[in-house]
């Protein structure tokens, strides 16, 4: 079980959001979820003062507005918030989309499970990770989260 989380998540398939609450309820008791539907309202949410900053972002990468490439981008420029975790979570698992998020910054990049059950492993797994200590960027190696 985790510890206490304030996690975003952006992504613009609302049944995607739903799954992902519904196994985040699973694995976390305890935890806040603020949602957005792309890239646009996820960066609006992060500059809207007085906003807590998320211990975590889950990252959709193809979004109207704004995809997750550009949100990445401007996180990491950004002084007050480039050292927050964001996961990328994706359906794509192309070598080159994969390849940018690690150059960009990412922490972490997950393949969207097509299972319930995976999914609440994976989720179980990301949120186990100590991010305090956690403050350089892993290995490529390490880069994608997989589970079985």
């Amino acid at each position: 079980m985790c510890r206490s989380k304030n996690i975003y998540l952006a992504d613009d398939d609302e049944d995607d959001r739903s799954f992902f609450q519904d196994a985040l309820k699973e694995v976390c008791k305890e935890y806040t979820l603020t949602t957005a539907a792309d890239g646009r309202e996820l960066m609006e949410i992060l500059y809207t003062p007085p906003v807590r900053l998320p211990d975590i972002i889950f990252l959709d990468l193809n979004m109207p507005a704004k995809n997750g490439f550009e949100c990445l981008t401007e996180i990491k420029k950004n002084t007050a918030l480039k050292r927050l975790p964001i996961i990328i979570f994706s359906t794509t698992a192309q070598e080159e989309a994969v390849n940018k998020a690690y150059e960009n910054g990412a922490s972490y990049y997950i393949c969207k499970p097509n299972s319930f059950s995976l999914l609440k492993k994976t989720l179980k797994k990301v949120l186990e990770i100590d991010w305090i200590n956690e403050v350089n960027q892993i290995s490529k190696e390490k880069f994608i989260v997989s589970v079985a």
